[in-house]
This record gives structure tokens, sequence and C-alpha cells, in this order.
């Protein structure tokens, strides 16, 4: 009989340990900014650099309509058809640009605050393949696999926000593709979400259904729960007029943008990765410049997204150490200006799920966050160089962000924490820390419990049929999509949205 409290006190412990904690020891929107690859005077030069390749050098193939307004805002022409932006004019425009604003969700907990040094992962890319669950293999995305994607992640909690990732290849039609796809994003998930438009005659009667969505005409603009991403600077250093006029009509419509430059080093801009830097970070204030000439202090999220090529083939390289360097000084450089920062980071080149595919998403993404990327995109679900998306790869990806949350978290250094009387207590006592009061604190408070990791012994694991990464993944994936059918849309708001558009599930 005298076991027996001492038996039950062991269950209670085991089952205390097994239970997850009951708050998130460390949740999105952790601190970033320690890992600092670039000096103050590596700064100073590039963003000189920058400077006087956008007064000197200037753009081109600028719209007419963009030419008249910057001009009028103080820009020079230069002749040649290129456009000159004097020192002051991109001063005066990174002094009075947004540097803090929130994206919302539709559900307001989901909102997330962006600027100053908060790091959020979350999603991008317009990968045309899907890694089949069923397969294994590669086989063209589909307009199902959008809604599986959206409804997927929408369970994960270190996706902060969802960008379409795959391209719908089945639905062919520029228009009715952002239709579907706006469409997708709006059914299956409260997140803030992201999207793009093929063509500015897109943006008015999509806006459309997001009025539908918030609730009646004008609603939307009040509180926007999309943006959009646009590449309207074209490297090397000039304009793409359609994607300029997307962002004239997304300005009116009030939703906030992610204007990405997307320079390849070796290919659209310098091999060298200074080079590359300085060249990139002209390209992204130019359309810094353009966003708040149109509308001054519009919510634009300053996407310097540095991309590598292996330059022994010319093929895009999402991976390695060159990505890994420039996202994090590229996020460095933002942050220095005090703009909201967008990058992108673990778009690792493996087509399956293996020791590659962990080494390059780690590595990428890790080092953007110590790096403080605000927003760091494709950083969940993307392989193969961008060209592939999985579902395995979402979930693996979701506790590879925790691990890298808790690890933004630091440690925290105080009289309770350094806890010299615990330590007297455990040592003149027990000899052992197991079961004590700091230890079950520490356990809810400190410690990050990954929901796929194998930590069992080998012979444990060898019982439970030797499962890999993978695997586990995989079976994770399925489980989430046989169980989650979320529909954000009442029956009401999906019968309007019909009644105008030709969606499909």
């Amino acid at each position: 009989m005298s076991d027996a409290p001492r038996r039950s006190g062991r269950k209670a412990r085991l089952k205390q340990r097994a239970a997850p904690p009951v708050v998130n020891p460390a949740p999105p929107g952790q601190i970033g900014g320690l890992y600092r690859p670039l000096s103050e005077k590596d700064m100073h030069d590039i963003y000189a650099t920058a400077l006087r390749l956008l007064s000197d050098l200037g753009m081109g193939e600028v719209p007419r309509r963009l030419w008249d307004d910057l001009i009028s805002a103080g820009a020079s022409d230069l002749g040649n058809g290129r456009i000159g932006l004097p020192n002051t004019l991109v001063e005066d425009t990174i002094s009075g640009a947004a540097k803090r604003f929130t994206l919302h969700g539709r559900d307001p907990a989901r909102s997330i605050d962006v600027g100053g040094k908060n790091v959020y992962f979350g999603t991008g890319g317009a990968a045309v393949n899907t890694l089949d669950l069923d397969t294994g293999l590669y086989r063209p995305s589909t307009l199902r696999d959008l809604h599986d994607f959206t409804r997927l992640q929408d369970t994960l909690d270190n996706v902060a926000w969802f960008t379409r990732c795959c391209i719908a290849t089945d639905v062919p039609d520029p228009f009715e593709l952002d239709v579907t796809t706006a469409y997708a994003l709006m059914k299956n998930t409260s997140k803030p979400v992201a999207t793009a438009f093929t063509l500015a005659q897109h943006v008015d009667p999509i806006v459309k259904m997001f009025d539908i969505v918030a609730g009646g005409d004008g609603k939307f603009a009040r509180q926007p729960f999309l943006k959009t991403h646009i590449s309207p600077v074209i490297s090397p250093m000039r304009f793409g007029e359609d994607a300029v006029d997307v962002v004239y009509k997304c300005i009116e419509h009030n939703i906030p943008m992610s204007c990405i430059t997307a320079a390849q080093a070796g290919a659209t801009a310098p091999a060298t990765l200074a080079g590359f830097l300085a060249q990139s970070l002209a390209e992204t204030l130019a359309s810094l410049v353009m966003v708040n000439v149109i509308s001054p202090g519009f919510p634009m999220i300053f996407s310097n997204w540095p991309l590598v090529i292996d330059l022994r083939s010319g093929a895009f390289a999402g991976g390695g150490g060159e990505t890994t360097v420039l996202n994090a000084a590229s996020a460095q450089l933002s942050n220095w200006l005090g703009l909201p920062s967008g990058v992108a980071c673990s778009m690792t080149d493996a087509k399956a799920i293996d020791a590659q595919y962990g080494v390059e998403k780690g590595m990428t993404s890790l080092a953007a966050a110590l790096a403080g990327g605000n927003l760091i995109y494709e950083s969940s679900g993307m392989t193969a160089a961008l060209l592939g998306a999985s579902f395995e790869a979402f979930v693996l990806d979701d506790d590879m962000h925790a691990m890298t949350y808790r690890a933004l978290r630091g440690i925290g250094v105080s009289e309770e924490n350094l806890g010299y009387d615990a330590i007297c207590e455990a040592i003149l006592g027990d000899g052992h820390f197991l079961g004590s009061g700091q230890t079950h604190a520490a356990m809810e408070r400190d410690y990050h419990y990954p929901k796929l990791a194998d930590r069992e012994q080998p012979r444990t694991w060898a019982e439970a049929g030797a499962q890999d990464a993978w695997s586990r993944a995989n079976t994770r994936a399925r489980a989430i999509l046989e169980d989650h059918h979320p529909n954000y849309l009442s029956a009401e708001q999906d019968q309007q949205i019909r009644a105008i558009f030709n969606v499909q599930d």
C-alpha cells in the first residue's frame, strides 16, 4: 500500500509531461535583428551606390502615366527614355513611407503587425507542380490543390499569412484564374491572405467579391484583409507596364502591397554580392518612390528578394550559402532604413523531403529571421526551386518555424530563472530536478515540443514502423485534409459571389 501513492504520483507526472504546453512558448512575431552580416560602413556604401544608380542611371521603360507623376514629384528626364530619381526625392520618400501597419485577418485574432523587428513566416510562390501525396512524384498543380493547400495551412499556427502557393494550371484563362484563386482564399482561411492580379482590369470586379465578404460595397477598402504581390520593377532597372497599372488600381482600392524585386545574381544583377545588393536596393527603392508618389504613406512591404542562379548552369538556386547571406543582408538593409521588410527564404532546390531539403530550408530561414526580416516569404511548403509545392513540406516547415521562433526568443535571465534556491534544494534533496516546481514551470514556459520530430529510442522507433520525416508528414497532412473542411463564407455570401463569378471548387 505504501507504493500506491508513489506510483500514482509518477503516473500523474508522466501525464503532465506528455501534455502539450498550455501556452505557446514561442509564438510568431518574435524579435529578430541580432545577425548583422553587413557593417555600418557596408550599409552606407551599398545605400550610396543605390542612390547613385537611381539618380544618374535612372529607370527605363517608364509608363507614360508614371513618368508624368514622377516628373511632377521632382524626378528628372535623363534622356534615352530614362528617368532619374534624385537623392532628395528618394530620401524624402523613405522618411514619409509607412513604417508599420496591420495586415488584417478576417479573424481579428489572426491579424499581424508588420514592421519594427517582428518576424513572421508565411508563404509565397507560384508553383506549377505539386508533390503528390500518393505517388511522391510531381504533377501539374490544380485548383483542387490550391483549395487543399489553403485549408491545410489554415490549421498551422506558425504560418502567419497565406499567399497562393501554386498556380491552378487547369484554369487557363487569366481572369478566371485570378477569380478562382481569390475565391479559394476567401473560402478556406481567415488569416491575412495575398494574391496577384494578372492585369489591372481584373482588380475592380474581384474587389466586388471582397466587398461581399466584408459585408457591403466599399467595406473591404476600410479594413482590407488581402494584400497583393506585384513586381512593378523588372531587373535590371526598368519598370513593367502591366504591373505598374496594377499598382495604380490597387492603390485606388486601398489594397496593401508587397512590391517585389526579384533580381538574380549573375543574370539580371551583378554576380558580386555587394553589387547585387546595391542594384536590388535601388530597384526596390524605385518601387517605394512610385507608390509614395501616387499615394504618400501607402502601406507597402519593402520586398527586396535577392535570388541566386547557379553560375555553372544558369539554373535558379533557391538554397545555399549565398541565398542565406544575401537575404539576411537585405533584411538588415531594409530595417536600417526603417522600412517593413520582406525577403524570400526556405525555398529549397530539393525535390524530395530529404537531407538537402532540411539543410537548405533551415539555414536560409533561420538566417533571415535572425537578421530581422519582418515577413519571410516562400518559407512554407515550397520545394524544387519554387517549381513545386508539397503538403508534407507545409507541416514539416511549421515545426521548423516554431524552432526558429524559439531560437529568436532567446534566454531570459532573471533571479527566478537563474534559480539559486532551486539548485540548492535539488542537490541537497532528491539529487535531481525531475518533478520540481521550477522544472514544471519551465516545461510550460520555455520549451517547444515539435509535433513531427522523432525523439524515441531506436528500438521504439523501429517497433513503430521506422518512419522517416516524410512518412510522418504525409500521414499528418492526410489527416488534416481529411478532417479540416472550413468554409469561411456564409451561404448568402457564397450565393452572391456565384451569381457574379464563374467560381470553381
